[in-house]
């Protein structure tokens, strides 16, 4: 019998490679209800036992478990069709994602041992590190950088409540598929902006 963790894990998994379909070739052609369709009818068969394993476990096993960042831009991402999207969404969207990129090139290095200091270790409950998040989610929430500030309290909350095996804060905040994505996804932007100049 599956565990929460797993449960949650597994649909997280099938969260992203739904979101994943929205990236198909034509897809942006489709009408609201067949993309919303599409979506459901993916979702559901990532969640289904092939040979006893679902393939969303089989994608699990390699990608590990996503942070909750990533499941909340991948929620944004299979809603933003539905809901639409201003220029201001896009903004704040890009400004997390920066702030990821940053955070990235920052943590990843220094917790491989580049230097006798390792900021993993604060994610397991250092009083100062959840006092700088919490000033940095108050900071984006006042400059009404809402993405930034639910990512922050929603990824806060489920590592206070234990939502997955870790007990590491960092878990719940970043991961290596998120980082990619956001240095990727910044990358590319600047250099759209270089090439229109």
């Amino acid at each position: 019998m599956l565990n929460f963790t797993d449960l949650t894990g597994l649909t997280s998994v099938a969260v992203a490679i739904s979101a994943a379909c929205l990236l198909l070739p034509g897809i942006a052609g489709f009408t609201r209800i067949q993309r919303t369709t599409l979506l459901a009818v993916v979702f559901v068969l990532a969640l289904i036992p092939l040979g006893g394993i679902p393939l969303a476990a089989y994608v699990r096993g390699v990608s590990g478990d996503l942070s909750i960042t990533m499941l909340v831009l991948l929620c944004c991402a299979l809603l933003m069709p539905s809901l639409g999207c201003n220029t201001e969404d896009i903004k704040a969207r890009y400004v997390l994602l920066t702030l990821i990129a940053l955070v990235a090139l920052m943590l990843y290095p220094l917790a491989l041992g580049f230097t006798s200091f390792d900021p993993y270790r604060l994610g397991y409950g250092d009083t100062w590190f959840i006092a700088a998040l919490l000033l940095i989610a108050l900071s984006a929430w006042a400059f009404k950088y809402y993405l930034i500030a639910s990512c922050i309290a929603m990824a806060t909350i489920a590592w206070a409540g234990g939502w997955y095996e870790s007990d590491n804060l960092w878990d719940y905040l970043l991961d290596p598929w998120l980082a990619i994505y956001a240095l990727f996804s910044i990358t590319l932007r600047v250099a759209r902006i270089f090439s229109n100049k």
